[in-house]
């Protein structure tokens, strides 16, 4: 029967979705809270699925039900969170992120890719007063959290501190998956402008806090040329513990888009970033073939400067030092 054959598809569309040593059968009977023999007999079509389990197995997985219909459609499911306007918002932006890169890390292979437009957040969490900046930043000017309304930004306040466990698991999380990056000259640009205009506009409490923060920018380059260099991911504070691979690509035609890409065994999902800081995800197989072919065709068309092309992987990073440098040189003399 046509239908029971479009529902094991269903089902087994659904498997591939999921992390190896993982059972289907167990997560159907927990999710639609059903006995085991239930699952097994609506996964081999033998029974068949409601309305309401196939719209709570679409919401869950975030399959299309074009899928489970077997239809040919132009639409395209995604999936994710958006701002709430709450003071917990930042928090459970940063819980969703981990989330994702544990289920990317839970698979036997894996690769994320990011074609970068502006420089990714886990490169800031490496000194906790550039990523206090940017909480602050997100928290004050892209989430609009009502405390921060009249705040200013110092270094002194310490606003790491309420998220340090959070940041240290995302750290390491995104340590143990491969990855290759996609840069631009200006992948540093957004980061560097928002020191600028906090500085400039007096949301920031001295020219002190601005020089750091630029100082803590000179060591990220430093750290990012490292990883470069050895095709390895590192942690300047555990430089022993050995990362996931490392890939350095630049493109200086094309900037990108912070489009994060993954793959996970025979599985692929594209995130593609709204609201500065929000990613919505898909795991449409049509979708994700297309996006991932554009990928390798930018990769072809980019110099790759990890482990390879030592003066080119020198001349960028220095490049990017001298944008940093340039707005240090315009910062007030410190009153004596």
């Amino acid at each position: 029967m046509a239908f029971n054959k479009n529902q094991v598809a269903f089902f087994q569309s659904i498997k591939t979705s999921m992390p190896s040593y993982t059972s289907l059968v167990d997560v159907i009977a927990e999710i639609l809270e059903i006995s085991i023999d239930s699952a097994y007999r609506r996964i081999r079509g033998e029974k068949l699925l409601d309305f309401e389990e196939i719209e709570i197995l679409c919401n869950k997985f975030n399959v299309s039900v074009d899928r489970f219909f077997s239809l040919n459609s132009d639409s395209i499911l995604f999936k994710g969170h958006q701002n709430n306007y709450q003071e917990t918002s930042f928090k459970e932006w940063m819980e969703d992120v981990l989330a994702q890169l544990k289920f990317v890390s839970s698979f036997t292979n894996k690769h994320i890719y990011w074609l970068v437009k502006d420089m990714p957040p886990f490169h800031h969490y490496y000194h906790k007063e550039l990523a206090a900046f940017k909480f602050f930043f997100w928290m004050k000017s892209i989430l609009y959290n009502e405390s921060l309304k009249d705040k200013k930004f110092s270094i002194s306040d310490n606003i790491y501190d309420e998220y340090a466990e959070l940041t240290e698991q995302i750290l390491k999380a995104y340590h143990k998956i491969p990855s290759t990056e996609i840069w631009n000259i200006e992948g540093i640009t957004t980061t560097l402008r928002q020191i600028d205009l906090y500085h400039e506009m007096g949301i920031m409490t001295s020219t002190e806090d601005a020089l750091f923060l630029y100082n803590c920018v000179l060591e990220v380059i430093d750290n990012l040329e490292n990883m470069a260099e050895t095709g390895k991911k590192i942690i300047p504070k555990h430089p022993d513990i050995e990362g996931a691979d490392f890939n350095f690509f630049v493109n200086e035609f094309i900037i990108g888009d912070n489009t994060f890409f993954a793959t996970m065994d025979e599985n692929k999902v594209t995130y593609l970033n709204h609201s500065v800081i929000y990613f919505h995800g898909t795991s449409d197989p049509v979708f994700n073939d297309a996006m991932f072919k554009n990928l390798e065709n930018l990769i072809k068309k980019s110099t790759q400067i990890s482990v390879v092309c030592e003066k080119e992987r020198k001349q960028f990073f220095n490049k990017l030092r001298k944008k940093v440098y340039e707005l240090i040189k315009l910062l007030p003399e410190p009153e004596e």
